[in-house]
């Protein structure tokens, strides 16, 4: 088994602690006061503000020795924040200012990309002209890992999204380009132990007890070693930043910012602000150099999702933390593509990307605080069946009223209402307020009447992005950046899916945490939504709530007692008469049916000659219905019949949690629903028996 922790964009993976030694004395120097260095102009210097942490926030993800006091842990934190006062932030006028006075700089690295990508693609060219594509996969793999890794970080993580997409890389490819995540050229030991004696202005000595001599892994932001604290005896990672990492990103940016300015001038069929997308991207990458803020976001990350038993976020330990320097909690692991190694634990690696995608959608949809670079390195399958996420470094958010309409969407998606999709692109901001999108509907009615031959849970997320990119790429759409950052994520994920399976649909196993979303969530928004999907033409789809019930509860959290109690308070307020109406209808047809279909039964299970002859004597049964009339009730009065079971084996259902649902019926609001429903069925049924006995019975056959 591997053990793998993240540098920073990538896992890393060692053998066991064995391998372990002392540092020899000739490599230890004196400790070393913290230096303030000057900064290059790519970078703008900020102080960073020192918040109070509690046990319950910063010390949530570790503090001294990862169980300090409270007053420790925000004495540790606090330091390590003023180690890290001079850390890089992104500044897209430095960089211009620093870049554009040195144009034979900026041409030399253009220089270099070009040629190298250039090469390879005609090498491509020429094996499959010549037919011999296949032939030549794994060499053209091992080419374009070398090229990537000589390019540098930012051509790196490039390579990283492509090692997770099975749907666009050959196995060989995935194969070679993996490699990236955590096996790259390292940089000299001395350094790296030089750069933590001066970031955390001790000795190695009085750190650790045990010191890897050599990385046990490097990536393209820094190299890790795996160390004993000598306090406490505890193994940890210590993550450390790559020298001059600044600069090797900060001309590939550059480069990257001018091509987007030139796309935003010049192609017309690219609506959105593709230099702003990039600049989120880049702000995101920034923000992986400063440690103190990774280790702030595992803090977050872990109080809001590590609540879930399957979920694992490792501890920091900030005492020996600072902006480039990450001592972390050593996490035991199998990175999650490795198929034959997780199931050779006894884990399932389906099981662990459903873990991943409900988490990744409680990360989107809930709290809005999301890992936005959860590739194979990040995470690990724990011997314990968990899964460790890992490498805070790339994390973004998704504002309120946007989550809200993402599942809105969902729903409009659900029910084929491409009116209603067209004005959700409003909320989402993809549009401005004074686009007409009227002309957005047929195009979106053309794409998913295609798309949706059968079930939305069978809809590939990959088609839907390319489907739906071809829509936007039509009309004004102007994506916004953190929309980007969720694409990708999801994009990431159902790629680790595919991999293992490539039947796997990632919306498929997305739709119970929806279903549960719209059946248990108060937020007036998606309480509408839930009407929306639930109604139709006046009537009340059984159906549909049963297939939501079926699906929900497949969601652990799911909960009988939630699902009822937020639709019974929209229903009985005050601006909610329109939907009581729509109720009243439907439960004097649920009424009914139980009474008819009551009546039918008992008057079948009575002998014919005991039958009463006003009923018997018309040929016709107790009631003026057809055979296929009474079908229809009977098999209406078994779908409520299955929807209430569904409810009644929730895990949480108690007959006690009716309790304060009696009391709200005992509102006036309920008391008048309740005898409009009787009236009602009683209207019903009368006119049914009048019909009955008014009815002309069948002549009697003469011999």
């Amino acid at each position: 088994m591997m053990s793998l922790v993240s540098t920073g964009g990538h896992s890393l993976a060692s053998g066991p602690l064995p391998n372990f030694r002392t540092k020899p004395p000739q490599r230890r120097r004196p400790a070393l006061p913290y230096l303030k260095t000057p900064r290059a102009a790519i970078v703008e210097s900020r102080p960073v503000r020192v918040a109070p942490a509690t046990r319950d926030n910063a010390g949530a993800a570790g503090g001294v020795g990862g169980g300090g006091s409270r007053a420790e842990d925000m004495q540790a934190e606090a330091r390590a924040m003023a180690r890290a006062v001079d850390a890089p932030v992104f500044n897209p006028e430095l960089i211009a200012s620093k870049y554009g006075r040195r144009p034979i700089e900026v041409v030399r690295r253009m220089l270099e990309i070009l040629t190298a990508i250039g090469s390879f693609g005609l090498k491509l060219w020429l094996d499959e002209r010549n037919g011999v594509f296949d032939q030549n996969k794994k060499v053209r793999a091992t080419e374009l890992r070398q090229i990537f890794t000589r390019l540098g970080p930012t051509f790196v993580k490039l390579g990283q999204g492509l090692s997770t997409r099975p749907d666009i890389c050959p196995p060989e490819f995935l194969e070679e380009l993996s490699e990236l995540q955590d096996d790259l050229p390292t940089f000299p030991d001395e350094e790296a132990f030089a750069c933590i004696e001066r970031e955390l202005g001790v000795s190695l000595d009085s750190i650790y007890s045990t010191i890897t001599p050599s990385p046990v892994a490097a990536a393209s932001l820094g190299q890790v070693y795996k160390a004993k604290l000598k306090n406490s005896g505890q193994t940890v990672a210590v993550k450390v930043q790559r020298p001059g990492i600044e600069k090797a990103i900060g001309l590939d940016f550059y480069l990257i910012r001018g091509l987007g300015g030139l796309i935003n001038k010049y192609v017309d069929f690219i609506t959105s602000d593709v230099v702003a997308l990039i600049d989120e991207f880049v702000f995101r990458v920034y923000q992986e150099l400063n440690y103190v803020q990774e280790g702030q976001n595992a803090r977050r990350f872990k109080k809001l999702y590590a609540d879930k038993e399957d979920i694992m976020v490792p501890d920091i330990f900030w005492e020996y933390t600072s902006g480039k320097v990450l001592t972390m909690e050593w996490v035991e692991g199998v990175k999650l593509n490795q198929q034959e190694a997780i199931e050779g634990q006894g884990l399932k690696v389906l099981d662990l990307v459903n873990t991943g995608i409900q988490c990744s959608l409680r990360q989107l949809l809930e709290y809005g605080y999301f890992h936005a670079d959860p590739h194979p390195g990040n995470l690990l399958a724990t011997p314990e069946g968990k899964l460790a996420f890992l490498d805070f470094g790339m994390m973004s958010e998704t504002p309120e009223e946007a989550r809200f309409a993402i599942i809105g969407h969902v729903v409009h998606l659900v029910n084929r209402d491409y009116e209603a999709m067209a004005q959700d692109y409003y909320a989402l901001k993809f549009l401005s307020p004074d686009v007409d999108v009227t002309p957005i509907v047929p195009a979106l009615q053309n794409f998913f009447d295609d798309a949706l031959n059968y079930t939305v849970s069978e809809l590939n997320f990959k088609t839907l992005v390319d489907g739906l990119g071809a829509v936007f790429y039509q009309y004004p759409f102007n994506v916004p950046a953190y929309y980007a950052l969720i694409l990708r994520s999801l994009t990431v994920l159902e790629g680790l899916a595919l991999y293992a399976d490539p039947n796997f649909k990632v919306l498929a196993a997305s739709y119970p945490y929806f279903a549960k979303r719209l059946l248990t969530d108060p937020n007036p928004y998606l309480r509408d939504a839930l009407v929306e999907l639930l109604f139709k033409d006046g009537r009340f789809r059984w159906a549909r709530l049963e297939n939501l019930l079926e699906q929900g509860s497949k969601d652990r959290d799911f909960s009988a007692k939630d699902a009822l109690q937020p639709v019974l308070k929209l229903l009985l307020a005050p601006d909610g008469e329109e939907l009581r109406r729509l109720v009243v209808k439907e439960a004097v047809y649920v009424s009914e049916a139980v009474v008819l279909t009551s009546v039918v039964d008992t008057y079948n299970s009575i002998p014919t000659v005991l039958r009463p002859p006003i009923l018997n004597g018309n040929g016709r049964g107790p009631l003026p219905m057809t055979d296929a009339e009474v079908l229809r009730i009977r098999e209406f009065r078994d779908l409520v019949v299955r929807v209430w079971g569904l409810l009644q084996t929730s895990e949480d259902f108690d007959p006690a949690l009716l309790q304060p649902i009696l009391q709200v019926l005992q509102q006036p609001e309920a008391r008048s629903l309740g005898g409009r429903v009787i009236g009602g069925v009683t209207q019903r049924l009368a006119a049914r028996l009048l019909q009955q006995v008014l009815r002309t019975p069948p002549p009697v056959p003469t011999s």
